[in-house]
Formats: structure tokens, sequence, C-alpha cells
């Protein structure tokens, strides 16, 4: 019988995550984990960099609306009228921040996807797509809509799948009446 590879750097930000987010959040960011790792293997990327990225990505949740704003406008990041109205929205800018500076993640490519995560971005790398679609298709999500084509999407055109997920939650958006970031109109356009 072979050792197991275990990942120490992973199971010690496992460890620390689940003191820092709800018991629900961490289980969706296992799921994305694991999803990044298998979208990772499909287009022949770094397996274990996306594993860690994508449990990372929420990494900010636990924080307070006053907390969020805090931690991006003390990094010197810019906090549009939007995130200014909905705060909640600066999770992802403020877990790039909270991943460097609490769990050690030096890695700008893996900041960087932590970061645009939520919008997508126009031209994005392979990690910030993989880390995009995970968020969006991981086995715990059940709610969304047309989540089993975007599934099936993820595996066979990341690409078309990402605009997928742009139109969806630009629909989604707009009927609900609820505030747009321009970052995802300019991610689907593209």
């Amino acid at each position: 019988m072979g050792s197991i590879y275990i990942d120490k750097q992973y199971e010690k930000c496992a460890a620390m995550l689940k003191e820092d987010i709800s018991a629900k959040r961490f289980v969706h960011s296992v799921g994305v984990s694991n999803t990044a790792a298998c979208l990772a293997m499909r287009y022949g990327y770094d397996c274990h960099k996306a594993y860690l990225t994508g449990l990372l990505h929420d990494c900010a949740k636990g924080l307070k609306d006053s907390e969020l704003t805090y931690t991006v406008i003390r990094a010197g990041l810019e906090v549009s009228d939007i995130e200014k109205e909905n705060p909640e929205l600066l999770h992802s800018k403020a877990g790039s921040v909270v991943a460097r500076e609490k769990y050690g993640i030096e890695d700008e490519e893996i900041l960087n996807a932590i970061f645009y995560h939520t919008t997508g971005k126009p031209d994005m790398t392979l990690l910030e797509k993989i880390i995009f679609v995970a968020d969006y298709i991981e086995p715990n999500r059940y709610n969304l809509p047309e989540l089993d084509r975007a599934r099936v999407m993820a595996f066979t055109d990341i690409d078309d799948c990402i605009a997928l997920i742009c139109s969806l939650t630009l629909d989604h958006l707009k009927r609900g009446d609820k505030a747009i970031d321009r970052t995802t109109i300019d991610t689907y356009e593209y």
C-alpha cells in the first residue's frame, strides 16, 4: 500500500476556515474546492492550486459588513457605489486580502481568482474561470437556474459556461431589481 499525499497547507487552511465561516458556508467551500480540482483536471491546470483556491474563495464571508468595508479600504482597494450600498458584495475583494494576510497566500493568481470569483472579469485566467464556474456548479448548489445545463457545459466549454452564468446572474439581478456590478456586464459582453 502506497502512502497517501496530504497537502499540509490545505489542511491548515481548512482548519482555520472552519473557525472563520459558518458550517453551511464551509460545506459550500469544500464543494467548490472539489469541483475546482475536477475542472482543473479537465482543463489541464494545477489541481492542488485550484483545490486550495476553491477552499478559500469565500474566506471573508464570516466578516461583518463594516469589517468587509474596512478590510478593502485598508488594503487600498476601490469600493464602488454599489458596494457601498451592498457591502456583502465586498467579500471577494476582502477575501483576497484575508487570504494573503491570514492564510498566508502569496500567489497572485490565487488571490486574483478569489478577488474576481463573484463578478468574473474580461479575459480571465484559467484559474479565475475555474473558480468562477466552480462556485456556481458545486454539488451542494441545488436552487440555481439552469444548473444542470451549466454543470454539463462547465466540462465541455468553460467559456460558454461563463457566458451562461453571467447571463443568468444578470437576468436574476434585473428581475429582482438588485444592484448589478459593471464588471459582471463587462465579463458577459467579453
